[in-house]
């Protein structure tokens, strides 16, 4: 066995493995006469330098037909798929998609769905309103409802995934708020404070989602690959809108109000079937990693955080520095004007452009699938520059000020747009540059703290929930006062401006804890 093993080796065409960038690896299944469909059972030794075939790579090669041959040296596999079904397919390109893709694959379903999750009440708070006769402060205060959970389980979603790992408590964080969605509906019709008691629940669930998100990211991928991942992930979660707003008006005209409540909560326990036997918090616990790929993710880490313990750092001495400060005021300012838009956009298209709530939605989703499309060119464009010798800082403040100044300037113009088409495209340009914070702030988290990046994250999320929370409500009681959106979209530019100069004065890409 081991000699016909061997000259199949020497006869194999190699195999290509990108040390920088190896996503997706693809190699030539040669045409092979054997007939065999075992699968090799025991390591078998190879001459000079090669290694033992590690029972990793055996676990990994069982998942498939036919005997496979794998062996590792110096970071490069080559692999053989013999038998009867390698002679069918003799000559086709045998794709094997890296473990890490699969798992940032199923975290931007989740963060899909969990902003799906979010959008159907902006939706569906047009016919409640009209329904239950709601003034437009009042709409502000159930909208923002959402977050009065969120801010709290921000900080302990943080440190309890910087604790157990982030597929833990991403997992229970689905299951509760899967719960929590399927309960609104009944909620909206019991009474307007059960309502809001269940729209805070949902927002408690819902805070562990970026922190674990984050976690998992800086995990499973290199350095140089991570803002390509948080950019996948974050991709996702700007589609969750899209979905939202598309498929919302959908079922509310032909199922009623229930409708995307309950579809939205049966895709959290879909999901919840898959990344429960599938995903690991850490790589090096995962059974379907193989040990390339492993020393690819742990060559490409610069800092190799330590468990804390499950102890806490010193608030005090965490916001001691200007830098974590810089990351507050950043998530600050983006989630002002990122709640602005999600909680209010259909009102206003309905409200400035009397357009019908088919109609606002659409408008109202086009700018969030544009801005899932440069949330990963931004992830690359950040990658490629790092990778190109620049340094972090640099990468961060340039990221950073792109995802600021673009959307200032876009809210300022949006004053003057005088038809839905144009108020849109204004939008599009907004939410899509600000899709370039992603790489700024988002990742300079692990850059300054990376052993208590999830612990930080919540701060700084909590901070910026506190900052959405006055936004959702401040713009309705702006609106139903002066009639317009006009003085809210101005302070929104203003802050954006003033975030930008304090990101660039005070932010850094170095390690401060």
């Amino acid at each position: 066995m081991a000699v016909a093993a061997k000259s199949l080796l020497q006869h194999s065409s190699p195999c290509f493995f990108n040390s920088q960038s190896s996503f997706i690896e693809s190699r030539k299944t040669p045409r092979l006469a054997c007939q065999s469909s075992r699968i090799l059972a025991k390591p078998v030794k190879w001459p000079g330098s090669l290694r033992l075939l590690r029972k990793r790579d055996v676990a990994v090669a069982k998942k498939e037909r036919g005997l496979v041959v794998r062996c590792t040296a110096d970071g490069i596999e080559r692999r053989m798929v013999i038998g009867a079904a390698a002679a069918a397919a003799a000559g086709e390109t045998e794709v094997v998609i890296p473990e890490r893709l699969k798992v940032v694959a199923l975290v931007a379903c989740v963060m899909c769905l969990c902003n799906a999750d979010r959008v159907v009440m902006s939706v569906a708070i047009v016919p409640l309103a009209d329904k239950y006769g709601w003034s437009s402060s009042f709409l502000g205060i159930v909208q923002s409802s959402f977050l009065w959970g969120y801010i709290f389980s921000s900080v302990i979603g943080g440190a309890l995934v910087d604790r157990y790992g982030g597929k833990r408590v991403l997992a229970l964080g689905v299951a509760l708020w899967s719960l929590a969605t399927l309960l609104t509906p009944w909620a909206a019709n019991h009474s307007t404070l059960a309502l809001l008691a269940v729209r805070a629940f949902f927002g408690l669930a819902e805070g562990v989602a970026l922190p674990s998100m984050s976690t998992l990211t800086s995990r499973w991928f290199p350095t140089h690959e991570r803002a390509s991942a948080v950019g996948i992930s974050m991709a996702g979660f700007h589609l969750g809108n899209v979905v939202g707003l598309v498929l919302t008006p959908i079922m509310l005209s032909s199922i009623g109000i229930s409708g995307p409540f309950i579809l939205f909560s049966s895709f959290g326990l879909l999901w919840l079937s898959t990344w429960v036997y599938k995903v690991t918090s850490d790589p090096r616990d995962s059974p379907f990693v193989s040990q390339s790929e492993l020393r690819l993710i742990q060559a490409g880490k610069t800092e190799s955080p330590t468990g804390n313990g499950g102890k806490l750092p010193p608030f005090r001495l965490l916001l001691s520095k200007l830098p974590t400060w810089a990351i507050i005021f950043a998530n600050m300012t983006n989630n002002w004007g990122y709640f602005i838009l999600l909680s209010w956009m259909p009102v206003y298209f309905k409200t400035v452009f009397d357009v019908n709530l088919k109609q606002a939605a659409w408008f109202s989703a086009v700018p969030w699938g544009t801005m899932a499309v440069s949330g990963y060119i931004a992830g690359t464009t950040s990658d490629r520059l790092i990778k190109a010798g620049y340094s972090l800082t640099l990468v961060r403040k340039i990221m950073q000020s792109i995802g600021f100044m673009g959307p200032g300037i876009s809210l300022l113009c949006l004053n003057f747009a005088k038809s839905p088409v144009a108020a849109a495209t204004l939008i599009t340009i907004a939410l899509s540059l600000s899709s370039f914070s992603q790489a700024g702030f988002l990742l300079n988290m692990h850059d300054i703290a990376p052993q208590y990046a999830g612990l930080l994250h919540g701060i700084s999320n909590s901070a910026g929930t506190l900052a959405a929370i006055i936004s959702t409500i401040g713009t309705g009681y702006f609106v139903e006062r002066l009639g317009s959106f006009q003085a809210f979209l101005t302070v929104t530019a203003c802050l954006y401006f003033i975030s930008t100069i304090f990101w660039n004065l005070c932010a850094t890409g170095e390690r401060v804890f």
